[in-house]
């Protein structure tokens, strides 16, 4: 069987990812400048770059507050989430009850079926093994099925921190002292206190930003395996 050679395919995916990092390289850029950003011909490399932005964030707003509301919070929603989705709804006498109809909204579909998928990809023959040994259902989940859904695990943890992370109108709705406010809704206040507010929007951008995006990096691989781990069953 002739192979193609794979050479030109990763040369286009490296072409497209190069095009969908350059907003993100525009946004840090900006973010130590406060160039124009309307400004022609644009500037490619920074000039005079500075951290002056960066802590105009830091000190116009109580950031660090904002910040740690945001980080338990996220946690939270991530511990929700992996709890929730990874629960079988009809084994736990759930249906047709009003705790069932709302316990998807302390969860997601998206993160539903990635647990679904994985735990379909579990050999039937060890789930049965484990009912032959007595575990109850819930510790099935969490002895047997758990342990091999690494990736789906993964997959909600990201997802539910980077969507609890960025929520801003559960949180003002919710929220009525400013010491309980996220980061989302700390933007808005910042941005009632600067006239200029281009290289410091920038700025915290890049700093709301960057506990996702390394987040993502660390577990991007369980994370890729999570989304695929349907696909690859059987």
């Amino acid at each position: 069987m002739h192979r193609y050679p794979r050479w030109p395919i990763h040369l286009m995916l490296v072409g497209v990812s190069f095009l969908m990092l350059i907003p993100f390289y525009w946004v840090l850029k900006t973010s130590v400048t406060g160039e124009n950003i309307f400004a022609y011909p644009p500037s490619i490399l920074p000039k005079s770059p500075h951290p002056f932005y960066y802590v105009d964030v830091w000190y116009y707003i109580p950031f660090a507050r904002y910040f740690l509301n945001s980080i338990v919070v996220s946690a939270l929603a991530v511990i929700a989430n992996v709890v929730f989705n990874a629960l079988i709804t009809g084994r736990l006498g759930l249906l047709d009850s009003y705790l069932g109809l709302a316990l998807p909204q302390c969860s997601t579909i998206v993160c539903i079926f990635v647990f679904k998928a994985s735990f379909d990809a579990v050999p039937r023959s060890l789930i049965d093994a484990a009912r032959i040994d007595g575990l109850a259902e819930w510790r099935i989940v969490w002895k047997v099925m758990l342990p091999l859904a690494k990736g789906a695990i993964a997959t909600n943890v990201i997802l539910g921190f980077i969507w609890s992370w960025n929520n801003f109108l559960w949180p003002l709705i919710v929220t009525r002292s400013a010491d309980m406010q996220t980061l989302p809704l700390g933007l808005a206040r910042f941005l009632s206190y600067q006239e200029d507010t281009t290289g410091a929007l920038y700025a915290f951008c890049i700093m709301v930003l960057a506990p996702g995006i390394l987040l993502f990096l660390l577990a991007q691989k369980e994370f890729i395996r999570g989304l695929t781990s349907g696909a690859t069953k059987g």
